[in-house]
């Protein structure tokens, strides 16, 4: 589906959303059954985005890019 883009690898905790922000860093925030969690940084590898294409995390914990679909 993706091809890893990412060399920094970010180990995963439950109850927590990961994605790649904005400014190019890897961020978590907490999901609703996460009532203590608080939004954060955790990556250290800044990530120049292109328009067209879609940033996460895969399973490997490294930031991986895919093509979006055109309609």
């Amino acid at each position: 589906m993706g091809k890893k883009i990412g060399t920094e690898k970010i180990t995963r905790e439950k109850g927590y959303l990961y994605y790649l922000g904005k400014d190019g860093y890897a961020w978590r925030a907490p999901m609703t059954t996460n009532k203590k969690g608080s939004k954060k940084r955790v990556g250290t590898e800044k990530i120049t985005r292109e328009k067209g294409f879609m940033y996460y995390l895969d399973k490997a914990g490294y930031v991986a890019e895919a093509k979006m679909a055109r309609k």
